[in-house]
């Protein structure tokens, strides 16, 4: 059982809908440097299990979601098969782990050659958004199947944006030269979704260096959407979030009695 207390999705096909198969894949091989020495940032514990392990069942906690590639550290791909073995997963899920590359990109591309036949779907999500709500998952799913090549789920900005020239050294102050119309403006979260043989055309395309799939469906000159994304899917990157992060799944599991 999971330690999730959200409830399992209910997304189901429609009547005379055809049934779509969706995989996730989870790229789970940097280091994560910015939460300081130690573990992998994917293998770092919250609420006493891996957020690694938090990511897989978000996933799976979406009944459309059938398959789990998780991409490990290029040396690490045993023992993240072992991590994910001892913790228990929804049984209607099976999880695939494979061994990853050196960058993010060239991880997700490895995820998606290891992807059986047979499945149309594709989320790309964060191993760093362990909180992600299983509604967000299948509004990103939903958005897929009703013909969108791609879907990401984002948030309005709370912040004014600044745009800015670069310092002409590290610590300088840093000219404004913009200031971007924030209600056009929106932070990008995972899982993101693509049709399958967009995605995969995507990465056998685009080789500049990016920081999301979708900006690479992008650059082939197809509409990425946006579905809403939810605050309790941020990433965690630096301590300050991984005490947000045990805060929120305190309050989840308080809410539901454990």
């Amino acid at each position: 059982m999971s330690d999730d207390p959200l409830p399992p999705s209910s997304l189901t096909p429609a009547p005379g809908r055809p049934t779509v198969r969706t995989a996730a894949v989870i790229p789970a091989a940097g280091r994560g440097v910015r939460l300081g020495p130690g573990a992998p940032k994917a293998l770092r514990a919250l609420g006493g299990t891996p957020m690694l392990v938090h990511a897989v069942r978000a996933m799976a906690d979406s009944r459309a979601v059938s398959l789990v590639v998780v991409v490990a550290p290029p040396d690490g791909a045993g023992e993240v098969k072992s991590l994910l073995d001892a913790h228990p997963l929804p049984e209607r899920t099976d999880v695939l782990v494979v061994p990853g590359g050196e960058s993010r990109q060239e991880s997700v591309k490895l995820g998606l050659d290891a992807l059986p036949e047979g499945y149309d779907i594709v989320l790309v999500h964060d191993a760093a958004r362990p909180l992600v709500p299983v509604d967000t998952v299948d509004a990103v799913i939903e958005a897929v199947r009703d013909g969108a090549p791609a879907v990401v789920p984002a948030l309005p900005l709370a912040d004014t944006v600044k745009q800015v020239e670069p310092a002409a050294a590290p610590g300088e102050p840093e000219p404004v030269v913009a200031t971007p119309d924030r209600s056009r403006l929106r932070a990008v979260q995972t899982p993101q979704g693509f049709d399958r043989a967009t995605l995969v055309r995507a990465h056998e395309t685009v080789t500049d260096d990016v920081t999301d799939d979708a900006s690479m469906v992008e650059q082939l000159g197809l509409t990425v959407v946006t579905v809403p994304g939810h605050e309790e899917a941020f990433k965690v990157t630096r301590p300050l979030d991984l005490i947000l992060a045990e805060a929120v799944l305190a309050r989840r599991r308080l809410n539901d009695g454990f």
